[in-house]
């Protein structure tokens, strides 16, 4: 036995596991999801009369001090501008394109949009500023037709509300005034009078209207906007709150970067700190060397009673970790429990984490997980009970149904409840196709049990079955599957791989390695910070030829097992889309940019930085 882990309350996961004729299995959840206020902002207007001075949202400011708004003045700052937002015309037909990042400005706008029936989109802030040709950006605008743009600094969004944004929309911005384009102050939203007209406005909306459209490609394809309503917002997290109760055990203080413009950061995160009445510190950090400085920062200052990011955040979190004391009392001082989303967490770094966390506090912090999508506001499923694995996609939350339809082998995903969404904006054909027969959302998400003789054991994520393929035998790969087992084989100094094969006799991969790990292991040897150096260097060849061989080894057959890798030492690219903004990798993008690579992955003869699995080893084992 373990460690014990930090004591909090977690909820019911007893299901009801009904088959279909069909050979689908229906299981729901045996608990009824409760009661759930009509908008998020009713969740507002309460806490701004229990508790006026609890700071709402922080951020830090230009002269690098955090800047607080409290539950007091941010109702008061969103009846002002919902009064703003109405005397323009705005509506769900007209609505409000957000185009930069996390922000006080930002939410403050959002929620007196949502506070008065107008709909927002939050964009993704890389169509304005990574694209060379801003089209996936005028794709989302012309969908839109927004009668207003937001962007925080009017400079640094200068060429995309330039060229990209109708002249006939109005430009607001917080700071710094664009040069080329005329542009409202955020300040004069906030000189509305007459704030009852928005209370009158906002005794109108209800579950049905829309809050929010939330932009998603998925891993190809132009942008589909996600029509959110507020049903779905206060439904999703009354479902989370159902599922980890130790929530609410007190005010919920968070320190979090994960986007907006997603349903994880957008939804979950401001919305469950609206939704209980907490605190959000706005974190400008993000996966990767510079972005985990100004987290580590960050947490040193901010202990928070929950901590949410994807499974790479963590990883690197780690080094800083071992060698920062103050860091580790922060982190560990009130977290009641890690939570993560967009790609599994190897177990290599849960077990680290595990290791700081007993000898910083005595206690392991559970590290819990869930599965949802865009689709569903972002939680439909929750992996909430301890000792938890790595991977896992869990059980139903209160409320959720789910449908697990054979599909090509494997198990889709189909979701339904009041968090699922009404379609797809102005797309009807697309919205068509989302749903089945009988209502469910079709995810495209594969999930498998565990325990086939255990239901309890709850679901594990099974890949996409768009990414599957077959080998040139017509055989299955089943990409998730064996990405999982390369990462783990090969933990800690692989950071993400790409399977490769479609077509071909053999299953190869694209890996790419973990610098803070491969640098801790192999930098002293090849005399080198250099990822390339080290990565041809015999240390780190040699742990991967193990991992490689071994792999093959316990394999059964060709669609089992790996034959063939090919180190990148250039990392995925996020401007490429080869890395969502989860931080997860997009093994489509990859592959899709990685063309040439993979051609030389098969070609012949074998190049020096190709390592090729030991083929006489599955037979020796058998």
């Amino acid at each position: 036995m373990g460690s014990p882990y930090r004591k909090i309350a977690l909820g019911p996961r007893a299901m009801r596991v009904e088959p279909n004729t069909d050979g689908s299995l229906l299981i729901r959840n045996t608990s009824e999801l409760e009661a759930y206020p009509r908008k998020l902002t009713d969740r507002l207007t309460a806490a701004a009369a229990a508790f006026p001075e609890r700071i709402f949202l922080a951020a830090r400011d230009a002269r690098d001090e955090w800047r607080s708004v409290s539950y007091r003045e941010a109702l008061a700052a969103v009846r002002r501008i919902g009064t703003a937002l109405l005397a323009r015309g705005l509506s769900a037909e007209r609505p409000i394109a957000i185009l930069s990042g996390a922000s006080i400005e930002h939410a403050l706008l959002a929620l007196a949009a949502m506070h008065v029936g107008v709909a927002f989109a939050p964009v993704s802030p890389a169509y304005s500023l990574s694209s060379p040709d801003l089209n996936r950006l005028r794709h989302v605008l012309k969908l839109l037709t927004p009668g207003l743009a937001f962007a925080q600094s009017g400079r640094q969004f200068e060429r995309a509300l330039a060229e990209a944004v109708s002249p006939e929309c109005e430009v607001v911005v917080a700071e710094a005034t664009p040069m080329a384009r005329r542009a409202t102050a955020f300040a004069d939203l906030m000189q509305a009078t007459a704030a009852d007209r928005a209370d009158v406005a906002s005794a109108g909306v209800g579950p049905d209207t829309i809050a929010k459209v939330l932009f998603t490609s998925g891993s190809t394809g132009v942008p589909k906007g996600v029509i959110t309503t507020q049903r779905m917002l206060c439904s999703n997290q009354q479902m989370f709150l159902q599922s980890l109760p130790f929530i609410t055990s007190q005010p919920p203080v968070l320190l979090e970067w994960l986007p907006w413009h997603h349903a994880s950061g957008g939804n979950q995160i401001l919305g469950l700190t609206v939704y209980t009445a907490g605190t959000l510190y706005i974190d400008a950090g993000r996966p990767g060397a510079e972005g985990t400085a100004i987290t580590v920062r960050n947490l040193r200052e901010i202990s928070p009673t929950l901590y949410c990011t994807v499974p790479r955040a963590y990883a690197e979190l780690i080094p800083h970790l071992k060698a920062d004391p103050e860091l580790r009392r922060s982190l560990f001082a009130r977290t009641g429990m890690f939570y993560y989303s967009g790609a599994a967490l190897p177990a290599a770094v849960i077990a680290e984490l595990d290791e700081i966390a007993v000898a910083s506090c005595g206690e392991r912090i559970p590290m819990l997980c869930g599965y949802g999508s865009t689709e569903t506001a972002g939680f439909a499923l929750c992996a909430n009970w301890l000792p938890s694995r790595a991977g896992l996609a869990g059980l139903p939350s209160p409320g959720v149904e789910l449908k697990l339809v054979p599909q090509s082998g494997k198990l889709e995903a189909r979701v339904r409840g009041p968090n699922t969404t009404p379609g797809y904006w102005r797309q009807e054909e697309l919205t068509r196709s989302l749903f089945d027969s009988e209502g469910f959302i079709r995810t495209g998400d594969a999930l498998a049990w565990v325990d086939p003789d255990d239901y309890g054991a709850g679901l594990a994520f099974d890949g996409r079955l768009a990414e599957d393929f077959k080998l040139s035998t017509g055989t299955w790969v089943s990409c998730a599957t064996l990405r999982a087992r390369l990462i783990a084989a090969a933990s800690p100094c692989v950071q993400d791989a790409v399977i490769t094969g479609m077509n071909r006799d053999e299953v190869g991969a694209l890996i790419f390695p973990d610098p803070i790990a491969c640098r801790a292991r192999f930098a002293d040897a090849v005399g080198s910070q250099d990822i390339g150096v080290i990565c041809s260097g015999e240390g780190f060849r040699r742990h991967l030829q193990e991992a490689l061989d071994r792999l093959y080894s316990e394999g059964t057959g060709s669609s089992t097992v790996i034959a063939r890798v090919l180190v990148l030492a250039e990392p995925p690219s996020a401007d490429a889309g080869e890395i969502t903004d989860k931080g997860s990798i997009n093994q489509r993008a990859v592959l899709a940019r990685r063309a040439a690579a993979v051609e030389r992955l098969y070609a012949g003869p074998t190049a020096a930085d190709i390592l090729t699995a030991d083929v006489g080893l599955r037979a020796a084992s058998r």
